[in-house]
Order: C-alpha cells, then sequence, then structure tokens
C-alpha cells in the first residue's frame, strides 16, 4: 500500500476533464489498496475547508484573486506557489504519505518544492500545453488559429497582440513576466522525479521544446475511463431525441476548431441534425452561421455531466473537429468507449486514441473532415465496425484500471531509486 497524496486544480462534482480524468486515475488507485488524499488550491475562496466526494477527503486551500489579467495570473501563480506548498506539506506529514503526485499547472510547482521539502518523491502530470505557452494552447494567433513554433521573445510580441487588441504596446512590458512564469514552470517539472505525459505527442513536444525538460524522465500514460461506470450510466439515460444526430461536445473555441464545424457538416450534406453541446466565445457566429446555411444545429449550452452523456450516448456520430493540439481529448476516449462513430481531425494525442480507418476516421484538413463525416452518414457498417473497434481498444488501453496499473509502477520504481518502501 502506498500513501499518496494527489494535488490538482480540479476534483468533481463541478470540474472539466483534467478534474474528471484525475477522480477517475484516484478511484483506480484506491481500487488497486493505495490510501490517498486530494489537496486542491480554490483561487478565490474566502477560506480553506474539508469536503468529500465519493468517499475521498479533498483539503481546499482558498487563495484571494484580483480581477485584473496578468495580475489575476500572478496571484494563481507565484503568489499561490509558497502557501500552496505548505499546505500540502503539511497535509502530507498528517498522512504520512510516500510520495506527491501534481495534476495539473497550478499544483505543480508547490508540489515540487513541498517534495523535495519532505524529501520524497513527486510525479507531475502534464495534461494540456501550459509547461511549454504561457496561455497552454500553443495557438500564435487567436483569430487565424495559427500554431507557434516556438516561444521566443519575437513570438511572444506577436501573440501578445491579438490578444491584448488596441493595448498591445502596455502589455509588452509584461513579456518579461510571462517569460519568467514558463520558465519557472518548466524548472519545477525538470526537478520531479518523474513526468507522466498524457499522449506520445505531448511526451515529444516536451522534450523537442524544452531544453530543460529534454533530459527529464517522462512516461506516457493516457488519462482514465470508468470504462464499465461510464456504459452503465449511459444505459439508464434515454435519447434526448427521435431518430440519428451528429454531436459536438467542448468549447466554441478557435483551438477546439468550432468554426470548421458548420462548414464540415454543411460540405457533407448531414440529412440529420447537429447537436452542440458546449458553449465559447464563437457561439453566436456559430448560430448565425447556421441560420445562414440553413443548417438544423441545436445549441444546447454547457450542461449537466449526466444530461451531456445522455446526448454523446445516443449519437449517430460525433464530430471533432479540434484544430489546436489535443492534449488526450477525455470526449473523444468517452465516444469511443460508448461506441459512437468518430470523424476527427489528426491533432495532438487523438491519434492516440483514433488511427483512421480502424478505431474511427482521422483527417488532417477541414474537408477532410467533411470528407469522413459523409462517409460515417452514408456507409453505416463502417461506421458500427470503426465504433466496435474503438470499444476494444479503449477497454484495453484507457480503462481506469489499466491506467492505475501502469501509474502504480511508475510510483514503484520512483519509491526504490530513491530508497523507499514501495
Amino acid at each position: 500500500m502506498i500513501r499518496i497524496l494527489i494535488a490538482t486544480d480540479a476534483f468533481p462534482p463541478n470540474c472539466g476533464g483534467s478534474g474528471w480524468s484525475t477522480y477517475e486515475l484516484a478511484r483506480g488507485l484506491r481500487t488497486r489498496g493505495h490510501e490517498l488524499v486530494v489537496v486542491q488550491p480554490r483561487p478565490g475562496q474566502v477560506s480553506n475547508s474539508i469536503r468529500e466526494y465519493d468517499a475521498f477527503r479533498i483539503s481546499e486551500m482558498a487563495s484571494a484573486v484580483p480581477s485584473v489579467p496578468f495580475l489575476r495570473n500572478m496571484f494563481k501563480n507565484e503568489r499561490l506557489w509558497p502557501r500552496l506548498a505548505a499546505h500540502i506539506q503539511a497535509t502530507a506529514r498528517e498522512m504520512g504519505a510516500d510520495l506527491i503526485h501534481a495534476q495539473h499547472v497550478l499544483t505543480v510547482p508547490a508540489a515540487v518544492e513541498a517534495g523535495q521539502a519532505l524529501g520524497i518523491p513527486v510525479i507531475c502530470t502534464v495534461r494540456d500545453y501550459w509547461p511549454l505557452c504561457y496561455w497552454s494552447t500553443l495557438i500564435h494567433d487567436p483569430a487565424s488559429a495559427t500554431l507557434c513554433p516556438a516561444c521566443s521573445p519575437a513570438m511572444m510580441m506577436r501573440c501578445v497582440r491579438p490578444r491584448a487588441g488596441a493595448a498591445w504596446p502596455a502589455a509588452l512590458p509584461l513579456i518579461p513576466y510571462m517569460r519568467a512564469n514558463l520558465h519557472r514552470k518548466q524548472l519545477s517539472l525538470a526537478r520531479a522525479d518523474a513526468i507522466v505525459a498524457v499522449s506520445s505527442t505531448m511526451a515529444r513536444d516536451l522534450a523537442d521544446r524544452s531544453a530543460l525538460l529534454r533530459h527529464a524522465r517522462i512516461e506516457v500514460v493516457p488519462n482514465a475511463v470508468d470504462v464499465s461506470g461510464l456504459r452503465a450510466a449511459a444505459a439508464r439515460t434515454t435519447a434526448p431525441i427521435d431518430g440519428p444526430y451528429a454531436v459536438y461536445v467542448g468549447k466554441l473555441e478557435v483551438n477546439k476548431g468550432a468554426a470548421f464545424l458548420l462548414p464540415a457538416v454543411d460540405r457533407a450534406h448531414l440529412p440529420w441534425p447537429l447537436v452542440v453541446v458546449g458553449d465559447g466565445a464563437l457561439r453566436r457566429q456559430m448560430e448565425a452561421g447556421a441560420r445562414r446555411l440553413g443548417r438544423d444545429v441545436r445549441f444546447t449550452g454547457w450542461l449537466a455531466r449526466d444530461e451531456a452523456l445522455g446526448w454523446l450516448a445516443h449519437a449517430s456520430l460525433l464530430v471533432f473537429p479540434s484544430y489546436g493540439p489535443e492534449s488526450l481529448s477525455r470526449v473523444l476516449l468517452e465516444a469511443c468507449a460508448l461506441g459512437v462513430p468518430v470523424a476527427a481531425m489528426a491533432t495532438g494525442g487523438t491519434p492516440d486514441i483514433v488511427e483512421r480507418d480502424v478505431t474511427g476516421l482521422l483527417s488532417t484538413t477541414p474537408d477532410g473532415l467533411a470528407d469522413d463525416v459523409a462517409r460515417l452518414v452514408n456507409d453505416r457498417p463502417l461506421a458500427e465496425r470503426l465504433a466496435a473497434q474503438a470499444r476494444e481498444r479503449v477497454e484495453q488501453l484507457f480503462d481506469a484500471s489499466s491506467v492505475a496499473a501502469r501509474t502504480e509502477a511508475i510510483y514503484a520504481d520512483v519509491l526504490t531509486s530513491r530508497g523507499r518502501h514501495a
């Protein structure tokens, strides 16, 4: 039995994919007999608190956060980390933790500092591009979704401009802070005993794009999915509408490829409704585009998890147009686990899940995505075959039991390397 302190930015019930992936990993580790306590920073919360979720004890640390953009980031990073490190240390001592596993950007620097102070190993999971990009997206220009080749001072000047608008000259003096912030995050990661990247592409990018991480120990372990639990929950839902429909689930943002969604279904002559589960900056533009095209597109906004799961589980097709580098999409994993046919863009870790003509259809261009949507609509035997093979792959590689076992092996190895009992 290993006593594990999980330090995470998010944890259920109110969280996104990162929080649910952390939870599924924690459940898998608990099933294997390990003891876990969760520490979660809560920027904007007034006071510290202890809560429980599914019998997990979550120690929440409150911190003040102003509303001014760059100042807000400093309070959620440099001002937060020393206090959070002290909180993690105290909690780790109380539970007699053998190791710390940090799950995301807010918690990694503090966890590494706490682990070094206590003399216990620290493992850090990276679920998006926060170690390589101040904006965490690798998107250079949000308006055109241009990918950034490298985070140099010159590129930072270029990427600040579209984000700051007319005030961009006033934002230029903040670039030294941005570079220092990114450097400190990379330095913290480099001091960890092991880095867990959730996809093979992310592991390669971390090593290739950062000199500090080039020689770090980087392991590839995917996000975990409770396959049987997910299917049981889906079985309790009923079809939200009669007849077939296609679905998109996620943020309506540039890096998610939301701008490609309507052109793709229009080019594919989708004969079914398209249901868009999610919200974001592009929603109004997309609603106007749907009216202009005369397409049956239904925008639900953000939904409770069970309701969103109902839309996904009964869909005839998932359209996944993501353009920015996807770490490893939880939506894709859940769709494949539920046997929903997938047409996706080949970005980031997506090829770890979707293998073209084996577990789904994968394209490199928006036009190719449209052609793949048309194939899945018009060739239902193909769609069913791909979906069945995707179900099998998720069971084998991404189920929480498998992910927990692979994570446990890393724990045992770093503890042995440190001369501690595993």
